[in-house]
């Protein structure tokens, strides 16, 4: 049955530019201060989490969850932020991934709405940095929401102040989390990543530069 499609509703991180190694380096520096072991593989698990719970899971890890109140947790998510808002400063327009310019050029021809959904608090200056703040109708950020991914209410925020249904909705995403979201808010979910990792997803591409907005739209039409 054939919908009309509205809207595309894009993650940040991992899907329009890569800034996951930013956080990752201001992550680990955090925690080796702490004298947390902190590598690659467990970043994994931070992906499309928000800054406490992320914080949460690096002192679970190190297994100093309860050594802290939760004012010197806010302080030490402060410190992390205020880090990696020095090294965001090197992002350019140089850094959008591959793919998406083309993809929102033709998302624009088309007249069709954009959205950002994205739990970095960082969303506005990282988007300003990639010259794309002016391109998105809406950008919601964790400063927005109540609840973080994978609950479907930052998707939902993002379709109510593009003023459309959430099932006339794209979602594009690169973590579990993120297309659990996408899924839970009645939105056609696109993944970037592996299949086996995003099986939820309604349509996955590997990376980024095989988007196609033709495919994605016919998908979306056969739902």
């Amino acid at each position: 049955m054939s919908k009309l499609l509205q809207a595309f509703i894009f993650d940040l991180d991992g899907v329009i530019t890569e800034s996951a190694e930013y956080h990752y380096l201001a992550w680990k520096a955090l925690a080796e201060e702490l004298g947390i072991t902190f590598d690659r593989a467990f970043n994994e698990e931070l992906k499309g989490v928000s800054r406490m719970e992320s914080l949460e899971k690096i002192l679970v890890l190190g297994g100093r969850q309860d050594e802290f109140t939760p004012e010197q947790k806010a302080s030490l998510a402060a410190k992390k932020n205020d880090h990696y808002g020095t090294l965001i400063q090197q992002i350019t327009p140089a850094d959008i991934l591959p793919g998406i310019a083309p993809l929102l050029a033709e998302i624009r021809s088309r007249n069709l709405k954009l959205g950002l959904a994205s739990v970095s608090r960082n969303a506005f200056t990282v988007m300003a940095s990639l010259g794309l703040k002016d391109e998105f109708d809406v950008i919601v950020d964790a400063a927005e929401i109540k609840r973080g991914k994978p609950d479907p209410e930052i998707f939902l925020t993002a379709a109510q102040l593009l003023g459309v249904e959430p099932s006339a909705c794209i979602g594009v995403e690169d973590a579990v989390v993120g297309v659990e979201a996408i899924k839970g808010a009645g939105m056609f979910a696109v993944g970037i990543g592996s299949e086996e990792t995003l099986a939820k997803a309604d349509l996955v591409y590997a990376h980024t530069g095989l988007l196609s907005y033709a495919e994605i739209v016919e998908k979306f039409d056969q739902a």
